[in-house]
C-alpha cells in the first residue's frame, strides 16, 4: 500500500540521477506534480531513453544554501515530500563538499521544518561509502558504523548530512536516508566517461588487484525507484514509524567482479585485451602516493591515489534485506540489462 504523493520537490533534479528521478516519478506516481531545483537548467535535448514531457516539470532555478531560495521553491510547489539528491562529483576540493552537502542540506532541513503545514517528509541521497575506509566491506547491513575517519571529503561530508537528515526525524517532518551503491547508467558524466577516457590512454591492459574482490554495481532507474518507494510509503501511516530515521542501502543485490563494468564497457569500444598487467594493491598504493606528490608539484590533477587504489582492491557489497522488506524495493533492472542501456546510450550521444 502506497499513500498517494501530490507534489514532491527534486533538489538536484537536473543531474545524473536526477534525470532518472524524474522519469520514475513521472512512470510509477503518475498523478504527482514533480518539480525540480537546481542551479542548472534542465538539459535542453534529452536522450531517447527518457519518456517524461519535460513541459510538464516546474522548474525552479535557485542555490541549495539560500534560505529563500528554497523557501520560494517550497512555497511555490506545495511539495509534501522533498527528495534530495544534489551532490558535487568526486575528486573536488573540500570546500565544495563541505558547503553543498553539509551545509546545503543544514539549509534544507532548517526551511523544510519552517514549511511544516507544507513539507511533511525529506528523502536524502546519502552513499554506500559513508561506512568505508579502505577496509574489505562484505555483506554490510544498516548497523555498521562510520569508520573514526573517512579517507575522502565526499563521503565524510555525506555521513555528516546524513547523520543531521536522521537527527531532524520528527512527527513533523519525517527524514529516511537512501545509500546507492556504485550508481551507473544512461546520462552518467562520471565513471563510463572516464573509462572509455583510460581506454583511449591505453590503460584498459593494466588490473589494479587480483580482481576477486566484489563489488555493488547498481543501476541508476533502481536507485530512483527507490526514492519513489520512499517518497510514498514515507506518508503511509502504516510505514511512517519504520522509515523515518533510518538508513537503507541500495544496490542491485548482484555483487560482481570489480573489473567486469569495465571491460564490459571497453569491449563494446572494441578494446580486447589478451592480457593484462596486474598491479598488486601494495603497489598501487605506492604508486597513488607517488602521483599525488608529483602531481601536486606540477599542479595537475593524479592519476592514481591511494584511496582509489583501496576502493578498487576491496570487496565492497552489502545486504539489502531491510530495503527489500520495508521499502518494498526490488532491482528491476538487472546489471546485463542496464550496461546495455548504458552502452546503447554512449552510442546515441557519440
Amino acid at each position: 500500500m502506497t499513500t498517494e504523493l501530490k507534489s514532491v520537490l527534486l533538489i538536484g533534479g537536473a543531474g545524473f540521477l536526477g534525470l532518472h528521478l524524474i522519469e520514475q516519478f513521472s512512470k510509477l506516481s503518475p498523478g504527482t506534480s514533480i518539480h525540480v531545483f537546481d542551479v542548472r537548467p534542465l538539459p535542453e535535448k534529452l536522450s531517447t531513453y527518457f519518456t517524461f514531457d519535460p513541459s510538464s516539470i516546474k522548474f525552479h532555478q535557485g542555490d541549495l544554501t539560500s534560505e529563500k531560495d528554497v523557501s520560494d521553491a517550497i512555497i511555490e510547489s506545495q511539495c509534501q515530500v522533498i527528495v534530495h539528491s544534489a551532490s558535487p562529483m568526486h575528486g573536488l576540493p573540500q570546500e565544495i563538499y563541505e558547503k553543498v552537502n553539509i551545509k546545503g542540506t543544514q539549509n534544507l532541513i532548517k526551511i523544510a521544518k519552517q514549511h511544516s503545514s507544507i513539507v511533511k517528509a525529506l528523502v536524502y541521497t546519502s552513499s554506500a561509502g559513508v561506512i568505508f575506509n579502505g577496509q574489505n566491506i562484505k555483506n554490510a547491513d544498516e548497523s555498521w558504523p562510520y569508520p573514526e575517519v573517512h579517507m575522502d571529503g565526499y563521503n565524510e561530508t555525506k555521513a555528516i548530512a546524513e547523520t543531521a537528515v536522521m537527527e531532524a526525524n520528527s512527527p513533523e517532518l519525517l527524514t529516511v536516508c537512501l545509500r546507492p551503491a556504485g550508481i551507473f547508467g544512461p546520462g552518467d558524466r562520471q565513471l563510463v566517461p572516464g573509462l572509455r577516457a583510460s581506454a583511449k590512454l591505453g590503460q584498459s591492459k593494466y588490473q589494479l588487484g587480483d580482481n576477486n574482490n566484489l563489488f555493488d554495481w547498481t543501476y541508476v532507474g533502481n536507485v530512483a525507484d527507490s526514492h519513489v518507494l520512499a517518497a510514498q510509503k514515507i506518508l503511509d501511516p502504516n510505514y511512517a514509524d519504520k522509515i523515518g530515521g533510518e538508513t537503507f542501502f541500495i544496490t542491485n543485490d548482484a555483487p560482481t567482479y570489480f573489473w567486469t563494468l569495465a571491460r564490459t564497457v571497453w569491449k563494446a569500444d572494441g578494446y580486447i585485451d589478451k592480457y593484462y598487467i596486474k598491479l598488486s594493491r601494495p603497489l598501487g598504493i605506492v604508486l597513488g602516493y607517488l602521483s599525488e606528490a608529483f602531481s601536486n608539484l606540477a599542479g595537475k590533477e593524479p592519476g592514481i591515489t591511494p584511496f582509489r587504489v583501496k576502493v578498487v582492491c576491496a570487496h565492497r557489497y552489502h545486504n539489502i534485506s531491510k530495503a527489500k522488506s520495508i521499502l518494498g524495493y526490488t532491482p528491476n533492472v538487472d546489471l546485463e540489462t542496464g550496461i546495455k542501456y548504458t552502452l546503447d546510450w554512449m552510442n546515441e550521444t557519440n
